[in-house]
């Protein structure tokens, strides 16, 4: 009785550590991506990882922490066109 005792909680131990060890590394896959929309000759930021498929998304570049580091590295990368710039508003 003992042995299984000490059996059943060996492996809920080591369960719980698997478990742990698998949401310690989920912040790594956060973020923004720069990725290039093939359909809409655009770089556009997103949320989640992308999926390069060579038709619609062509390149992707990140992850990077802050949407403002993402906006960043769009103007650093090549193939991105310039974005428009703002115009003044008119009094």
């Amino acid at each position: 009785m003992r042995s299984l005792l000490t059996r059943t909680l060996l492996l809920a131990a080591l369960t719980s550590t698997g478990a742990t060890a698998c949401y310690a590394r989920w912040p790594e896959y956060s973020g923004y991506w720069v990725v290039g929309n093939y359909a809409s000759r655009k770089c556009e930021i997103v949320t989640s990882n992308p999926v390069i498929d060579g038709v619609v998304i062509w390149f992707a570049s990140g992850p990077y922490k802050s949407l403002d580091d993402a906006k960043l590295a769009r103007t650093t990368i090549r193939e991105c066109p310039p974005e428009p710039a703002a115009s003044p508003a008119s009094n």
